[in-house]
């Protein structure tokens, strides 16, 4: 109820990813506004099997670039609560032979890793058969068991770089319905879920812009404008 409400709601609407655990749970002082720790929190405690709740095809404001197309995208809400369900593995796992174009792993944080892909080349709504064959590798890794989110990404190093590089990558370049993967994934009674990993393809797509990169020259210009003495000192 809570998850259809913040969604329902102003700006929290336009969340494509909502994680919802429960305040009992939090017995350290918990806070979705510490990122790494709310994050291990919440994979700590996510039954993969149960708590991931698809939207599709909604009229909600999904970032429509990402989905299929307006009005068509989809959210996906996270809700876990409860006792700790896994260790989370804080080393990279040991990987079985991959499907071509996929690179070795990085670990980012406890229980995520990042795995190299090569250019996506799907067109808007479909899903990468060659994604489908990653779970199906993954599913033997040894120790996935404590991997509960593994992300697909072009540029790994850049994914793991900060916390905000990861978000950015992972949860705008993505659609829910089109990108979310898993490690022995099934569909029981119309619910998704996945006995292992969860896989998310966040690799850049044939249908999305381009990243917005600063032009060091342009940057150059409006410093100086906001340097003393310039037209804009103490505004920027």
């Amino acid at each position: 109820t809570n998850g259809m409400a913040l969604l329902g709601n102003t700006q929290t609407a336009l969340a494509k990813y909502l994680f919802i655990g429960a305040k009992e749970d939090m017995e350290h002082g918990e806070d979705c506004h510490n990122i790494p720790v709310f994050f291990k929190h919440m994979l700590e405690r996510v039954n993969l099997k149960r708590d991931l709740h698809f939207i599709t095809r909604t009229t909600i404001d999904t970032l429509d670039y990402s989905g299929l197309g307006f009005n068509e995208g989809s959210k996906l809400i996270f809700a876990a609560a409860g006792s700790i369900k896994r260790k989370l593995s804080t080393k990279p796992p040991e990987l079985p032979p991959l499907p071509d174009g996929f690179g070795a792993a990085k670990l980012f944080a406890p229980g995520i890793v990042l795995i190299k892909g090569r250019k996506s080349e799907t067109a808007r709504g479909e899903q990468d058969p060659q994604m489908e064959r990653l779970g199906e590798a993954l599913k033997h890794a040894k120790g996935i068991d404590g991997l509960p989110m593994i992300v697909v990404v072009d540029d790994p190093d850049f994914a793991a770089k900060n916390w905000d590089n990861f978000l950015w990558v992972t949860f705008t370049r993505s659609d829910p319905a089109t990108d979310v993967y898993g490690a022995e994934a099934f569909t029981k009674a119309k619910h998704w879920g996945t006995d292992k990993a969860l896989i998310i393809d966040a690799r850049m797509k044939t249908y999305q812009a381009p990243p917005l990169d600063p032009d060091p020259e342009v940057e150059k210009r409006v410093d100086a404008l906001a340097a003393s003495g310039g037209p804009l000192y103490g505004i920027i």
